[in-house]
């Protein structure tokens, strides 16, 4: 969505980040497998670390997307009931590459929840 935002000229009118519902990793750097799917599409994951989402993300930012119907009821659990502010990224769940080893599926999807949001927000 960064790169998106930035490609469209737009990256001073958004405030982009990326939080887990879980605290498992905490602190670790973006996973070898998706940070070289990031690299081929000439995206830098540099200096990132995972963090887990708090009510301070839900107070400070307009939306939070979830990729999966388990992330959702994770932040079912940690956040206000709010379906304007907390969405889906598409209207299934992103295909999870921890499990299929498909980071390009992933990708694809991701991608296409980003335009959807750029086509929302134009």
């Amino acid at each position: 969505m960064k790169d998106m935002v930035a490609k469209a000229g737009m990256a001073e009118q958004f405030e982009i980040a990326s939080a887990a519902v879980s605290r498992e990793e905490i602190g670790s750097p973006v996973y070898p497998p998706a940070r070289r799917e990031l690299a081929k599409h000439g995206i830098s994951c540099e200096g990132h670390a995972a963090r887990q989402v708090t009510v301070e993300d839900y107070r400070h930012f307009d939306r939070i997307y979830y990729m999966d119907r388990s992330n959702a009821r994770y932040l079912a659990r940690m956040l206000p009931e709010d379906p304007e502010k907390i969405r889906p990224l598409l209207s299934r769940d992103v295909v999870d590459p921890w499990y299929t080893g498909d980071f390009a599926r992933t990708w694809a999807d991701i991608v296409e929840g980003c335009e959807r949001i750029m086509e929302e927000l134009a």
